[in-house]
This record gives structure tokens, sequence and C-alpha cells, in this order.
């Protein structure tokens, strides 16, 4: 099994032989390594999210070590830059580190030495994008919209990646399974991005009939077919600077996916009847819950509208693959329910909080949405027999007295944080736990009160 590697290194020298000693060194640790015999070659590989760190000679020719150093930091003033020289003095030095340089290293160096330096960039580069991605999850929690709940590690790697597209002008294909969320998922990408402040325009394909469905993509001018007797706007025109939704977008009709395909591609729509294009931009997000590459093989989907669609894919795991998040998402729900009909949020008994946590969640976070409502409307037991055929006589569990214990224990701090709107005070209280011990069990169930607040 391959090891996974300590960090990314970029070494530029225009001698090869340092290059390639240096290159050496990296690499017998286990570092991930690249080296260039010119400054301008690493360039257009460096982002604000690459997590390495630059090793570069100072004395080059067409761009030296310092006007590289410039062009880095001009990319992200945070990537650490560490530069070497055979002709260094403390002028120099002082002007480099004056400059952003992380440090500066005369030739010859120890190999150990110039490794430990690399090691501290690289704790000091993740750190950097850690609290990036830590400041953007929660303006996104904090900012108006909606919000993707969840601590498990597959839904925590899906909302990165939805953050990161956030502002592309990509277009994306979501899959999902029914009850995920996809349409949640589309909102959230509307809601926080440059976009939100225009249309989000949602619209299922499989809800409308074939006859029509063409006029409500693409708009149509009066007189263009019988019963016309008046302009119609497209929802492509209508989303026209926001998002257009298309769920179920494997209902569409194989003739519909051709014209589909050209809007999607010239970025510009026609109405029935009409001449003139209407130029667009929009960002166009579609949703499955089958496998479209099954569907392109069988001859009842276009190859080239699916990866016209799937440029960006974003998977929505499953319930049952995230089940560590359905107390804190039932609770969630239960809460929203319990404000909309004013009724007392009461604790589970144990016996459903087990039952919770086993079952297979065919249905997805909409099943779990409406367990809660029924069980705020109508009481525990009555929720839950109401379930029974589908729910409760399929519940089971094969964990473990350990994998229970601590699901549990997690589920009992996590009611707890939620009931008390994510105050450590209240929540020791509670739990009657000291601080220090609550604090420890939310590290280790990776908990963050900010989450219930």
């Amino acid at each position: 099994m391959e090891t996974e590697k300590v960090g990314v290194v970029f070494v530029i020298d225009d001698e090869e032989h340092i290059r390639s000693a240096i290159e050496q060194t990296f690499e017998l640790r286990n570092f991930e390594v690249q080296s260039f015999s010119q400054a301008h070659q690493l360039l257009n590989q460096l982002s604000d999210t690459w997590p390495g760190v630059v090793i570069s000679d100072i004395n080059m020719p067409k761009m030296n070590g310092h006007q590289l150093m410039a062009e880095v930091k001009n990319i992200d003033s945070d990537i650490p830059t560490i530069l070497l020289t055979g002709f260094g003095d403390i002028s120099m030095a002082v002007s480099a580190m004056r400059n952003g340089a992380y440090d500066f290293i005369e030739k010859p160096f120890n190999n150990d030495d110039l490794v430990d330096t690399v090691k501290r960039a690289l704790d000091k580069r993740a750190l950097v994008l850690e609290n990036r991605q830590l400041k953007i999850e929660i303006e996104t929690h904090c900012s108006p919209g909606p919000r993707i709940l969840g601590n498990a590690p597959n839904i925590v790697q899906m909302r990165n990646m939805l953050n990161q597209v956030m502002d592309a002008p990509a277009d994306i294909l979501i899959d999902g399974e029914t009850g995920t969320g996809k349409e949640l998922v589309a909102r959230y990408l509307h809601d926080h991005s440059i976009r939100k402040d225009s249309n989000f325009v949602a619209l299922n394909c499989g809800a409308i009939p074939e006859n029509i469905i063409e006029s409500e993509l693409f708009g149509a001018e009066k007189g263009a077919y019988t019963g016309a007797d008046k302009k119609r706007i497209g929802k492509f025109e209508y989303a026209n600077g926001g998002t257009l939704f298309l769920d179920e977008i494997e209902s569409t009709p194989m003739a519909l996916q051709v014209k589909l395909l050209r809007v999607l591609e010239e970025r510009k729509v026609v109405r029935l009847g009409a001449n003139e294009g209407i130029e667009l931009d929009v960002r166009v997000i579609a949703a499955t819950k089958v496998d479209l590459l099954e569907l392109c093989e069988q001859g009842l989907f276009r190859q080239d509208l699916y990866y016209r669609l799937n440029l960006v894919k974003v998977d929505i795991p499953p319930l049952r693959e995230r089940i560590e998040d359905v107390p804190l998402l039932f609770l969630h729900f239960a809460r929203i329910a319990s404000a909309r009909y004013k009724k007392e949020l009461i604790p589970l008994s144990q016996t459903h909080k087990t039952q919770l946590l086993s079952y297979g969640w065919p249905g997805n976070v909409r099943e779990l949405r409406n367990l809660a409502e029924r069980y705020i409307l109508l009481g525990e037991a009555a929720a839950f027999n109401l379930n029974q055929n589908t729910c409760a006589n399929s519940m089971h569990s094969d964990m473990g007295l350990t994998q229970r214990v601590e699901f549990f224990e997690k589920f009992l701090i996590e009611e707890a944080l939620a009931s008390n709107e994510g105050c450590i005070k209240d929540t020791m209280e509670a739990l009657n736990l000291a601080r220090k011990t609550l604090y420890d069990k939310m590290k280790k169930y990776e908990l963050e009160r900010t989450s219930y607040q």
C-alpha cells in the first residue's frame, strides 16, 4: 500500500545537479516533489488553494528568486517561499525576509535543516488553508439561506466541494437518491453565491407533459403554436443572471435533449416562433436519481449532453452512509416542527433513539424529516407506530457494544447542545459534566457548538 505523502514541494534552480540533489532529498523522505529549471514554469501550477512550499534559488536568469517570490505573492501572499543562494549576505537576507520570504538559506546547506524548515512551512500553510475554510464555513452558516447540516466525513467533503465551486461559472450535475436533498444543495449553491440576488428557478422535468416542456424551458412568442395567445417567458430566460435547477433531468425527451445541449453550449435561447436569440448568463444545475451514464449506454440519454452537464459532479451521500448525522438532523427537524406547530419538543426515549441509529432510511433525509414532524404532531408512540411497517420492524443493529455506547453518548451531547443552542455552560449543567470533559468529548466526536446556535 502506498504511503501517504508528507507534503508538496516545488523546487526551482537553474543548476541541474543542485535541483536533482534537493529533489532526491525530499523524495527519500516521502515528499511529493516537482522541480523546475526556470521560474516561470511553476507559476501556472500555483493557486490560492495550493497546499505546498516553494524552494527557489535567488540568482537565476530571466526571473530571479526575488522576482519569482513577488509573482507567487500575487497569486497568494501566504504561499511559503524559501530562498536559496550561494552569494548571500545579511542585507540580502533582511531584504528577502522583509519582502515576505518564509526563510533564507545559504548554500551549501544541511539537508536535515532544509527539511525541518520545509516541514514548519507546510504546517503554516496547512493552518492558513484550514482557517480560510473555517471562515468560509462560518460565513456560510451565519449568512441567510439554506444550510447543509452534518459532521460525517462524506457530508463535510461534499460541503467543502460546494464551497469551492460556489462562484465558478461551470454547470453542475447533482446525483443522489430520492429524498437526499438535491434541491436543497442546488439552493445552497445559489443562495450563497454571487448569483443570490437573481432568480432561482426550479423545474421538475418529470412533472411537465412532453408537449409543453419545450415552451416551459425556452419560452414562446404569441401565436407560436395553437393556444399561444400571448408571449411566454421560458425558465431559461426567467433565470437569466441566476440559477436554473432542472430536477429529474433523465426525464427530458430525446428530441428536447438536442435543443437543451445547444442552449448550454451557446448560452443563448430562442423562444418558440422567434428568430432572434437571447443571450444567457445562467448557471444550470441538473439533478438525477439514476445512473445517467447507464442510460447513455442504453440509448435513453444523449452522451454529449451528459458530458456537458457533468463538468462538476456532486454526489449526495444517502443517509445510511452518514448515520452518525441522524441524531443532529432529527433534532433539527423536530425543533423546526416544534416552532411551526407550537408544540413542545419532548426528548426521545432510549428505545427510539436506538431505532433511529440502526434503521436503513430508504427514504433518506425526507423520511427522517417526516418522522420528526409526526413525532412533534402526534407524540412519540403514535409517530413510531405509524411508521412501524416500514421502520420499526425493519430496524436492527449489527453494532457492537462500544459502537452503540459511542453513538448514544454522541447523541446525548448533540441533544444537549441543540437544546441549549450551543451554550457550553448550560450543556455542562444539563449533562452534569466538567467543562474539560465536555470539550474532550466534543473533540472526540468532532462537534462544534456553532452548529447548534
